[in-house]
């Protein structure tokens, strides 16, 4: 059997088995990410990982030349290659004009489902919940993190949640086939649908659907505040969590920390033919070059992507390896703690010690099985019926600085387009006029809807005609929106107090 050696700039040398290997991109990434990746790399070749690595550099450096997404070229076309895509934490550099290099990826490359275990180790790692084991699916590409932003008036920001009827099904089907193939019990969803009716409402909807295809595993819904308090003091009462972009994000680290530390917590980034790898934690400057950091997260990072490789057999060895350690009290200085732990030791000195236990596994904690993780995980998703869309109105929003609705309403008196005329005013989604509260607080910024009475269908031409009227009376257009039946039914919210 031959080796394949790769050089990583400075790093030492890393051999790597290069029969039936798997071609993977690796980057070492800014802060404590070189060490760490180093620690799991000498683990992954210790275990018999069968691996051609290709290195791409990326983050600072590669932002402080000029690139803003902080990714070139030459790592795009490594990453079409492997597509797959083991990764240590960055740095972005502070200031504007930075673009997220994990948004990046995770959208041009169509990572849809970000998946983060979350499991104690008590006695081993201090922690207040010692029964916990929690897989949290979070969709990866929509919601507000689509990253349209707008300042439309002097004191108003847009920033768009979008939630699609197919993002949301593949996240979805995806928690529930991962709780299949790993036999899990159970899978929850968190929204705030009682607030955002129709976006949040959209993914609780599709959710209730799907889950009625798996009729073995129970099936929960929370609204995200109370379901958020009982994660944080009942976690041991959920097992998978699907959830939308921004409310997994914050959770997802939230449930790593309550383990017991943020530090030991992989995540891995799934979509349609691509994977990327992660440690959940950032790159830590402040602990660089000092070896003490924990290469854990990104090790069990590792261990996600041997399984997604079909080489569960090395991930097995390594994650037992790993639990072994953990008990043997082997800690690292984040979570050393001196009437548990046994020895303190560095970056390096931690994966010596989990490769001097390949082959054992845990004594008191559970053993990983992941027989089960050569299984493919598919995700099939509905095609869209295409509606009968009718137009009914407009919402204009307007830039109008005077805080009086009465005073706006009086400058749009006797607009009339088709039949469209006035119909309400909000400010920040409060109906102010007509007959709005005196004490609600009004910015600069005014939705203005324009509809039939009763709702009846009009042309586009006929909303330009009404724009026109708007600014033939000297008031500023910042956006409009079109108001749709589809199928004969409502799709646009009303105003809050209509």
């Amino acid at each position: 059997m031959t080796n394949t050696i790769v050089s990583y700039g400075q790093e030492p040398e890393v051999k790597i088995r290069q029969s039936a290997s798997t071609a993977i991109t690796v980057a070492y990434g800014d802060g404590i990410g070189p060490e760490i990746m180093k620690a799991t790399l000498k683990v992954l070749e210790a275990a018999g990982a069968r691996l051609d690595i290709e290195e791409i550099s990326i983050g600072e450096s590669v932002y402080l030349s000029g690139n803003t997404s902080g990714i070139g070229q030459e790592a795009w076309d490594s990453l079409r290659r492997t597509r797959v895509f083991l990764k240590a934490p960055i740095t972005t550099p502070q200031g504007g004009g930075y673009k997220s290099l994990n948004v990046t990826t995770r959208k041009v490359l169509g990572l849809f489902a970000n998946v983060r275990p979350c499991v104690s180790y008590y006695p081993y790692v201090s922690t207040k919940h010692p029964v916990m084991d929690v897989v949290i699916v979070r969709e990866n590409e929509e919601d507000l993190y689509a990253g349209i932003e707008h300042q439309q008036t002097d004191e108003v920001i847009q920033c768009l949640k979008l939630i699609s009827r197919p993002g949301t099904e593949r996240i979805i089907r995806y928690a529930f086939e991962y709780a299949k193939v790993y036999g899990r019990k159970k899978v929850t969803c968190f929204t705030k649908d009682n607030i955002m009716k129709m976006t949040d409402g959209l993914f609780h909807k599709v959710f209730d659907e799907v889950g009625t295809e798996y009729p073995e595993i129970e099936k929960e819904h929370c609204i995200v505040d109370i379901g958020a308090a009982r994660l944080a003091e009942t976690p041991e009462a959920f097992d998978v969590i699907v959830m939308p972009n921004l409310y997994g994000d914050i959770l997802s680290d939230v449930a790593a920390q309550i383990t017991g530390s943020v530090g030991l917590g992989g995540s891995a980034n799934i979509g349609d033919g691509f994977a990327m790898f992660e440690a959940i934690h950032g790159s830590a400057p402040d602990l660089a070059g000092k070896g003490k950091a924990n290469p854990s997260g990104l090790l069990l990072a590792a261990v996600q992507m041997l399984v997604h490789i079909k080489q569960a057999d090395i991930a097995e060895k390594i994650h037992n390896a790993w639990l072994r350690t953990m008990e043997d009290g082997i800690h690292t200085a984040d979570i050393y703690d001196a009437g548990v732990s046994k020895a303190r030791v560095g970056t390096q000195e931690f994966a010596d010690s989990v490769i001097d236990r390949l082959g054992l596994k845990p004594e008191n904690l559970p053993a990983v099985d992941y027989s089960k993780g050569n299984k493919s995980i598919n995700v099939t998703i509905t095609p869209t019926k295409q509606a009968v869309k009718e137009l009914v109105g407009v919402d204009v929003f307007l830039h109008f600085s005077e805080r009086d609705p009465e005073q706006l309403a009086a400058k749009l008196a006797g607009i009339e387009s088709a039949g469209m005329r006035l119909k309400m005013i909000t400010n920040r989604g409060t109906k102010v006029w007509p007959n709005g509260f005196p004490e609600t607080f009004c910015t600069d910024h005014w939705r203005c809807r324009f509809t039939n009475d009763p709702q009846q269908g009009v042309s586009y031409q006929a909303v330009v005609d009404l724009l026109q009227r708007i600014h033939n009376r000297s008031l500023e257009v910042i956006k409009t929106e079109n108001l749709y039946l589809m199928d004969g039914k409502q799709t646009f919210s009303a105003g809050q107090g209509q």
